[in-house]
């Protein structure tokens, strides 16, 4: 077995919870696994998209030489609808889990830097660290609603100070769950300062101010490639309603798509316009 197989292995039996020292839940940002209702409710959305799309580019074959459909048209046109249904549904999933994790780790790094900004503020107010973290978990309580990420994550390190755990080695633990290299990197440089005995007002400050910066750029970035990618989805969904608009407005044109050379066309068509989707979706996914 390959080393990238054997990652990917790891990486899919890795738990979606750990339980931190004090007996809290904690999460894992770098997995996601869809419940059962979950996973059967996103496979019916893309399969009857998929079957409807299928229908739409390949119904009809198998008419006679009068145009009647026949039972073979029937058979295949319910085989390859639901081919492209479960194909469509089968794929779906694994992209929807993609984007959940994509959209959490978005959230948790806007709210972890709203952390740094308020610790920051109390930290320049002359409060001590310990008390800093006590005070941001107040004044973070007051912004965001119950779930939210960043509240979970200082309840579990204000938990973990109260019951004498060190407070560098819950913010290690938060980093390693985080998946993401700013909350890792601040987790170790914050272990070095802290033990060391270096400016944790100024570590922290310096963490935020880059951590700003990142976030502007990539906005400014998504700015400038969001009409990019509207386009992308329009060309995507354009040669779908194309066909859709010839098989109601011009049924006896669209005759020819049944046809071989019709069946043929529309599948190397189907091809490129798929093989562009990501090449497009590759280019225009700028990491920051």
């Amino acid at each position: 077995m390959s080393k990238e197989k054997k990652a990917k292995n790891k990486k899919e039996l890795e738990p979606q919870y750990y339980v931190s020292a004090t007996g809290m839940q904690t999460l894992n940002y770098k997995v996601y696994y869809m419940k059962p209702l979950e996973k059967i409710i996103y496979f019916i959305i893309a399969f009857a998209v998929g079957a409807a799309v299928g229908y739409l580019f390949y119904g009809g074959i198998g008419k006679d030489e009068f145009g009647q459909p026949t039972k073979l048209t029937y058979t295949l046109n319910v085989i390859i609808s639901s081919a492209v249904g479960l194909f469509a549904g089968i794929k779906f999933i694994p992209i929807r889990t993609s984007q959940i994790i994509a959209s959490r780790a978005k959230k948790l790094n806007s709210q972890f830097r709203d952390m740094l900004e308020a610790l920051n503020t109390s930290l320049g107010a002359g409060k001590n660290v310990v008390d800093s973290f006590h005070s941001v978990y107040d004044d973070l309580k007051m912004q965001y609603d119950e779930g939210a990420y960043i509240l979970k994550e200082l309840e579990i390190i204000v938990s973990g100070m109260a019951n004498n755990i060190d407070l560098e080695d819950l913010l290690e633990d938060f980093g390693r769950r985080s998946g993401n290299d700013d909350i890792v990197s601040f987790a170790n440089v914050f272990k070095i300062s802290y033990r060391k005995g270096g400016n944790i007002k100024e570590t922290i400050r310096n963490t935020y101010e880059i951590l700003t910066d990142k976030m502007e750029i990539r906005e400014e970035i998504e700015t400038v490639v969001t009409g990019n990618k509207s386009e992308q989805n329009i060309m995507i969904v354009m040669p779908i309603a194309l066909i859709g608009v010839i098989k109601m407005m011009s049924p006896d044109f669209a005759a020819n798509f049944t046809t071989l050379t019709g069946v043929i066309s529309t599948t190397v068509a189907v091809i490129l316009f798929v093989i562009a989707y990501f090449i497009g979706k590759i280019v225009l996914d700028i990491k920051v």
